[in-house]
């Protein structure tokens, strides 16, 4: 039995790992157990319960995002900034279903604090501070900007736009276009 070793972080990662391979919802202390090949009581010494792994998975995505973010800004601005970062959601998407539906996970107040998610934020309002957007303009931004990304990738991902021409690459770089247009030109109140 695989039991040295064992810690919460590296719980996690494994919990991440089986994510992406058969859906966050799958994703249970006793499935972490059987990949581990160890009693599921032998990670409550890890673990508090399913939550706990969920809310740890959720929080190594949102890390995860924020990182691959934080590279891909760097150094741009306006649409440059506004593709590279709507790039990173969308990939991270493909590459990590099951870690992207985590970091979609609802947190408590405490652990949505201590997360990254106010990096991603943060993030969005530097892409925004090249359009020029004030409050409460940025906050509305930084809303439809989240909903749009993952809108269209969650539409992309359960075969949505698998159906019909043009293919579905060419739509993403469309409607970047059309929030780059949007933003440049926000409409007054």
């Amino acid at each position: 039995m695989v039991r040295a070793g064992l810690t919460p972080e590296r719980l996690a990662r494994a919990g991440a790992e089986l994510a992406d391979e058969v859906g966050f919802d799958q994703v249970t202390v006793s499935a972490l157990a059987r990949r581990f090949d160890v009693k599921v009581a032998s990670l409550y010494s890890h673990l508090k319960n399913s939550q706990d792994l969920r809310t740890r998975i959720a929080l190594l995505a949102l890390e995860e995002l924020a990182d691959r973010g934080a590279v891909a800004l760097a150094g741009r601005a306006g649409k440059d900034a506004l593709t590279a970062f709507a790039n990173v959601y969308r990939d991270y998407a493909r590459e990590h279903p099951g870690r992207y539906a985590a970091a979609q996970f609802r947190l408590d107040p405490e652990a949505a604090a201590a997360s990254a998610g106010g990096r991603h934020a943060q993030m969005t309002r530097a892409i925004l501070r090249g359009y020029d957007l004030t409050e409460p303009d940025q906050t509305h931004a930084v809303r439809m900007l989240g909903s749009v990304f993952h809108g269209y990738v969650s539409l992309e991902m359960g075969g949505g736009f698998s159906h019909s021409a043009p293919d579905s690459q060419e739509t993403w770089t469309r409607v970047l276009d059309a929030l780059d247009a949007l933003l440049r030109n926000w409409p007054a109140p």
